[in-house]
């Protein structure tokens, strides 16, 4: 309970700002651009920090690892919460994602220790209430509140739930791991954080600023350049921070791949339709908000579902199934018009996230499971790390394309309908114009992400049924926490 609520909102504040960005931006009296960072910020700490934690996983204990987490997270919250200027704001979202990118890969790699084999997927589908649910209530939520209160109260909000995570943690979690004396590689850590910052910074700016622009190629340059510099070293170091050696395991790196695509395909209902909605049916935040929400809730009922049948047949048909359902229902958002019902864009959308909700969990699972248990926290550090960039890539990606095309398109037209678009009078001409560009980049893009999930798909067939590796398995128990407890394990 402890790790659920903890992951629960440290995932939820990940997309809580998206909505607000922009009524924050007016408060604090700061450019888009700028305000953009809150988010942009908070993602570069995260993805640079989940590398780093299969070390500090073995470094310090459970107990003392996650209570450090969820302190970061909430002392993040309340210097977010009293901020009275943007510097102190970025500041917290800072702090609040330092936490958050150790916590992620700790409750994988805690879950996936503590559970028999057996029961793993069943407990995975409790984490995917909280790693799939809580993202996609975020947008929903902040829209009502900052409709209705103060931007502040985002961050009240998720406050009390991080005292009580850390109070639960304090009080009942137990040391599932020997800690070992692992010497930390710090110029491994450096060119970690150089190429996957540079990596994550270079695609969320692409979103905005274009691939072309030099600052995205740059910090795409030197990521990429420090990125190999530090699989080099990873491979040839005895003990790494980050074991790359996970990819000789067949099923991890085909589950990985397939998940990869998978969240890709997933942002893009995420950013494109709520661009749609707002940006050519002219709805509100709060009712393009609420336009995911039923999704949200269903992948939330499923999740658990899911991971019990994972337990009984497997992956394979399980993931086979969701992609399919996720390859038809993301063609259909290719087809959106100037006219589409919300009730259409509802049901598709719902429909979209069951499918998202048979096979997400499972899949990792899959890939997890093939693991030896000493290397199920470089495993989660890695899918973790990996799907973190995985949703950059996908929002810049398909953003770009949406971007571009809707530009040629608009351009089409305009000379085709021999518009001038100095001409004042021809004002509501060239906004119909402009409204039909945007509907057709959207549609463009989704039409690359129905393509994306279409190789997913063809790749699920290929998911084998393992058995489960327990090496290791034997060695695992309760680390004693209390001097009484230790003379109970002496006993």
């Amino acid at each position: 309970m402890a790790l659920l609520i903890g992951a629960f909102v440290a995932l939820l504040n990940q997309t809580l700002l998206n909505v607000a960005l922009p009524t924050m931006a007016a408060d604090l009296k700061v450019e888009t651009s700028v305000i953009q960072w809150l988010s942009t910020g908070f993602m570069l700490v995260n993805g640079v920090m989940v590398p780093v934690t299969a070390y500090l996983m073995a470094r310090f204990t459970t107990r003392k690892l996650f209570i450090t987490a969820m302190s970061l997270f909430t002392v993040g919250t309340i210097l977010c919460a009293f901020s009275g200027s943007f510097d102190i704001l970025l500041a917290g979202r800072m702090v609040q994602a330092a936490g958050a990118g150790i916590l992620m890969p700790l409750m994988t790699f805690t879950i996936l220790t503590i559970f028999p084999i057996e029961k793993r997927g069943s407990a995975m589908g409790l984490i995917g209430v909280a790693m799939i649910f809580a993202p996609a209530i975020g947008p929903t939520l902040s829209g009502w509140m900052v409709e209705h209160y103060d931007w502040h109260s985002l961050f009240y909000l998720i406050l009390p739930f991080g005292i009580i995570s850390i109070i639960l943690g304090m009080v009942f979690m137990r040391n599932v791991t020997e800690t070992t004396r692992p010497k930390l590689d710090v110029l491994a850590v450096i060119l970690s954080t150089i190429g996957f910052g540079g990596i994550l910074y270079g695609f969320s700016q692409a979103g905005t600023e274009g691939w072309g622009a030099t600052e995205v190629v740059w910090t795409l340059g030197v990521g990429a350049i420090a990125l190999l510099l530090f699989v080099i070293r990873e491979l040839r170091s005895d003990i790494p921070i980050l074991e790359m050696r996970v990819f000789k395991y067949d099923v991890f790196t085909l589950t990985t791949v397939i998940n990869i695509i998978a969240t890709m395909a997933l942002f893009s209902g995420m950013i494109l339709l709520p661009l749609y909605l707002q940006n050519v049916l002219e709805f509100t935040p709060v009712q393009s908000g609420l336009m995911l929400l039923p999704g949200a809730i269903l992948m939330g009922i499923m999740s658990p579902i899911t991971g019990y049948v994972f337990d009984k047949i497997g992956a394979r048909w399980l993931a086979v199934a969701g992609l399919a359902i996720m390859t038809i229902t993301t063609y259909e958002f290719s087809q959106l018009t100037v006219d589409t019902s919300y009730t259409h864009l509802i049901t598709v959308y719902t429909i979209r996230m069951f499918g998202m909700s048979l096979m997400m969990m499972p899949i990792q699972t899959a890939g997890l499971n093939q693991l030896p248990q000493r290397l199920n926290a470089h495993g989660t550090a890695m899918s973790n790390t990996l799907r973190t960039i995985a949703g950059a890539l996908g929002t810049a990606l398909l953003v770009s394309i949406m971007t571009s095309k809707a530009a040629e398109v608009g351009k089409q037209l305009i000379i085709s309908r021999g518009l001038n678009p100095n001409d004042a009078s021809q004002a509501a001409q060239l906004g119909a114009v402009k409204m039909e560009a945007l509907v057709q980049g959207i549609n463009h893009s989704f039409v690359i992400a129905t393509w994306m999930t279409a190789a997913a798909f063809v790749l699920a067939f290929f998911i084998k049924r393992v058995v489960p590796n327990r090496e290791g398995m034997h060695e695992q128990k309760t680390v004693p926490t209390t001097a009484s407890e230790n003379m109970e394990a002496n006993a």
